[in-house]
Order: structure tokens, then C-alpha cells, then sequence
């Protein structure tokens, strides 16, 4: 009887703390539809964002490489300059749009590479609006690399809309 009593006690226990288990994991996470409702309305391409966003008044494109460069790192910033050039001159010959090129294993190059906290071969924008710097590491333009036409047109959007055009 004892037997029977003792197991069922450690059932009934075991029991108890899967039930709390499963009770706490469901409140501690409250559902959020809204975000998927948001999420889902912010890929459609007819939706327009509820926040404004402020044009930059100096873009700062910097490519970061080393010594020797592999065919990719060299083509991000060709694809990233050319595109400056033909689809911002003015922006560029003004200075609005400003290129750079970086090699970060230079030691006259260590603050810069600081700056950015760059790591490698990188390409970085940085959007100054009101003298503060708003840098973001782009990272999608090495899925891109191997189509220049694909790549000028992202980047160009992508700086378009930085610009606030």
C-alpha cells in the first residue's frame, strides 16, 4: 500500500510541474498578433511607413577591405562607386554623397576602422543627419554582387530613400 501511494504521489508531482511548466511558458508570453499584422503590412509594397524619415544631409559610403582583395571585395566597390557617380552626380560632385575607400589593415586607418567597427571587408553607409552619425553595416550587397544591374538598382534605391527622395 505504501508502494502504491508513494508512486502515485511522485506521478501526481511530476504531473503538477508539467503543468506549471506549460501554464507559465503560455502567460510569460503574451500572443502578439499585431506584430505579424504589422509585419505582413510593411512587406506589402503599397504600404507606407507610419514613421516619416528624415532625409540625411551627408551620406558617407565607406568600403573597407584588406591587402588583398578577392573578386567580391574589389566588386562592391566598383558596383558601390559606379553607382554613386551615374545615379548621384551631383550629390557627389557637391560632396552631399562622399565615397571612400578603406584599406583597414593600414594603421593610419585604425581610427577610422574604430569608428566604424568594421571587420574585414565590409561596405558601410553612414547617413549624417544634424551632424550625428548613423552608421549601418550593408550587407546585402554581397548577395548581389554577381549582378551588377541588380546591384546599382538596390543601391540607388537604397540611397534614394536615405535621401528622402
Amino acid at each position: 500500500m505504501k508502494k502504491n501511494f508513494a508512486i502515485l504521489l511522485i506521478i501526481g508531482a511530476i504531473l503538477a510541474v508539467v503543468f506549471f511548466l506549460i501554464k507559465s511558458k503560455s502567460s510569460g508570453k503574451p500572443e502578439n498578433n499585431s506584430s505579424q499584422v504589422l509585419s505582413s503590412a510593411q512587406n506589402s509594397p503599397t504600404a507606407t511607413p507610419s514613421v516619416a524619415v528624415v532625409p540625411a544631409d551627408k551620406i558617407e559610403v565607406v568600403h573597407f577591405h584588406g591587402e588583398n582583395q578577392c573578386w567580391s571585395c574589389i566588386t562592391v566597390g566598383q558596383y558601390a562607386l559606379k553607382t554613386i557617380k551615374e545615379k548621384f552626380p551631383e550629390e557627389f560632385a557637391s560632396g552631399k554623397i562622399v565615397y571612400k575607400d578603406i584599406n583597414g589593415e593600414l594603421k593610419e586607418n585604425r581610427e577610422i576602422v574604430m569608428k566604424y567597427q568594421a571587420r574585414g571587408s565590409s561596405l558601410f553607409i553612414n547617413a549624417i543627419r544634424v551632424g550625428k552619425d548613423d552608421i549601418a553595416e550593408d550587407v546585402t550587397v554581397w548577395r548581389l554582387v554577381n549582378s551588377e544591374s541588380q546591384f546599382v538598382n538596390y543601391f540607388e534605391n537604397k540611397l534614394k530613400s536615405l535621401l528622402g527622395k
